[in-house]
């Protein structure tokens, strides 16, 4: 990756409630560094997780640049200061250590994906299972619907000359091309083939909760085809049920953010 040098004096512009803030790229690179940094150390406690086999990234939209782990360092050790700063033209703007050697997957994510910021890599042994086998997760119950609008997907195989040159990039590519027609926030994770999960979301907390909850999924599907192999997905009406009432502007889950109004039932 080339590297350039930091640019601690540039300001972005920011607009909020019609005033316009002007935010040093010190203040948005320390605020980037600390979010990915709890992100990975809560990554390294999660149990997704064994020696350094995941990564976590988050993304500022408007300054352009990401912030992800670097390479091989183990979660308990991370500190902000050893996050790596990225652009999305794959430029090292800030940090001494080599970045996450999936950091291309990362940023190609970040390029395609509207709404997302920040993607989460593990090898969770259940995704992976599904993911080695080729196979979707199929939406069996109301657990997998309440964080998945259906089945997750698993990408094409990799050509030859895919694996062979710009690998990374490329595993992104393949996701990309699989979510074509699909909306990335309704369905926020994916297995790419022979390899594992990568989930997203708007912050490094949510897109970690997407990983735990698609680790669960996976173990929940896995155990149910066991005990019931032929058995059928979920009814379409019990998943969407299950799916709107924690997503979107109708729902119903949880504490409304500004007082007043009913928050709905659900547990």
């Amino acid at each position: 990756m080339e590297r350039r040098p930091a640019t601690p004096r540039a300001f972005f512009a920011r607009r909020g409630r019609g005033v316009t803030l002007l935010i040093s790229a010190a203040m948005l690179h320390r605020a980037l560094r600390e979010e990915a940094c709890a992100a990975n150390r809560q990554l390294g406690s999660s149990g997704l997780v064994v020696l350094t086999f995941g990564n976590a990234s988050v993304f500022d939209p408007g300054a352009g640049v990401f912030a992800i782990k670097p390479s091989g360092v183990p979660y308990a050790d991370l500190t902000p200061a050893e996050m790596v700063l990225v652009d999305l033209e794959g430029r090292v703007v800030e940090g001494k250590l080599q970045p996450s050697s999936d950091t291309p997957t990362h940023r190609r994510l970040f390029q395609a994906f509207t709404g997302i910021r920040s993607v989460v890599h593990t090898h969770s042994g259940h995704a992976v299972s599904f993911a080695q086998a080729g196979r979707p997760i199929p939406c069996l119950g109301t657990t997998h619907a309440d964080y998945f609008n259906g089945d997750v997907p698993v990408t094409r195989p990799l050509t030859a000359a895919e694996i062979a040159d710009a690998y990374e990039w490329n595993t992104g590519g393949v996701i990309v091309e699989t979510f074509e027609g699909r909306d990335p926030l309704a369905m926020p994770a994916v297995l790419v083939w022979r390899h594992g999960p990568f989930a997203w979301g708007p912050s490094g907390a949510k897109a970690l909760e997407n990983a735990v909850a698609l680790e669960l999924v996976a173990q929940i599907a896995a155990r149910t085809l066991a005990l019931a192999p032929q058995g059928g997905s979920i009814e379409p009406e019990l998943l969407n049920r299950h799916f709107t009432r924690k997503h979107g502007p109708g729902a119903t889950y949880g504490q409304p953010r500004h007082g007043g109004g009913d928050p709905g039932a659900g547990s």
